[in-house]
Formats: C-alpha cells, structure tokens, sequence
C-alpha cells in the first residue's frame, strides 16, 4: 500500500531520516574510539555499569565523541516529534521544510565541533541555532493546530 504525501512531507521526513544517519555515524565512530581507549586505558567491560566511573581514564577526545551520541538524544527527541507531527497534521510547507534541514545541519555541524576541536563557543552558537530552527517548528506549529 502505497501513501501520497507532499514533496514538503516527504522533504522533512529525509531530514528525519538524516538524523538516524547522523546518530548512527556517531554510535560507530563512538565504539571505534571507545573499545581501543577501554583497552589501552585496562578497563573492564563491568567497570562500564555505571557511566562516568571511568572517564577520568579516558582521552578527551574519546569522551567527546560519547558526549555527542548522547546529546543526540536529548533536544533531536523533540525535532522527530515535532517534524512528525508536522508531517502527519498534514502542515508541511517550505518554512518547516527550511527549519527541518537548518536544524539537521546545525546538528550535523554541532557534531563535527563537539568530537574535533569541541570550542564551546563554536558548539554553542551552532546549538542555539539549531533552537532557533527547531522553535520555528514549534511555534508555527501550536499556531496551526491550535488556530
């Protein structure tokens, strides 16, 4: 069974779907760093039973990465709702489109930041972009469905 939707509707679900991209590449690159450090650093797989008992053993540029996948699962949860909800209010149109993409590559750059040269000044501006993106969403939409 096949569902029509709109170029608009379909265009914030591949901003969706890029999201699960950019989560995935970073639960990978996460493990590629994380076990080598866990093993040079004498770790054992039980001593992980509690989050942030070790870190104090590994580089920072390993815990940065691990600080990122787990920030992609903070504000990104309210953008799959909103761009979900969006999407089956049937209210997609080219402004949330817009947001839906600036907020995927605010993150996409966000990302990049936090897990290379992690500038907090630089992280920061990229996340309060991705806000201003994602707030659009919002109050656009509680304005239509609410209106």
């Amino acid at each position: 069974m096949q569902t029509m939707m709109t170029a608009d509707a379909l265009a914030i679900l591949k901003a969706v779907a890029g999201m699960g991209v950019l989560t995935l590449v970073m639960f990978l690159w996460m493990y590629a760093t994380r076990l080598p450090a866990f093993s040079k650093a004498g770790i054992e797989p039980q001593e992980a039973m509690h989050p942030g008992t070790y870190n104090d053993r590994l580089p920072s540029g390993v815990r940065r990465v691990a600080d990122n996948y787990n920030h992609l699962f903070e504000q990104p949860t309210l953008f799959y709702a909103i761009a979900l909800t969006v999407v089956v209010a049937g209210l997609a149109d080219p402004l949330h489109v817009a947001c839906a993409w600036a907020f995927l590559g605010f993150r996409v750059l966000h990302s990049l930041v936090q897990a290379t040269i992690n500038k907090v000044a630089i992280r920061f501006l990229l996340f309060a972009l991705s806000w201003v993106a994602l707030g659009t969403m919002i109050v656009r939409l509680a304005l239509q469905l609410f209106a």
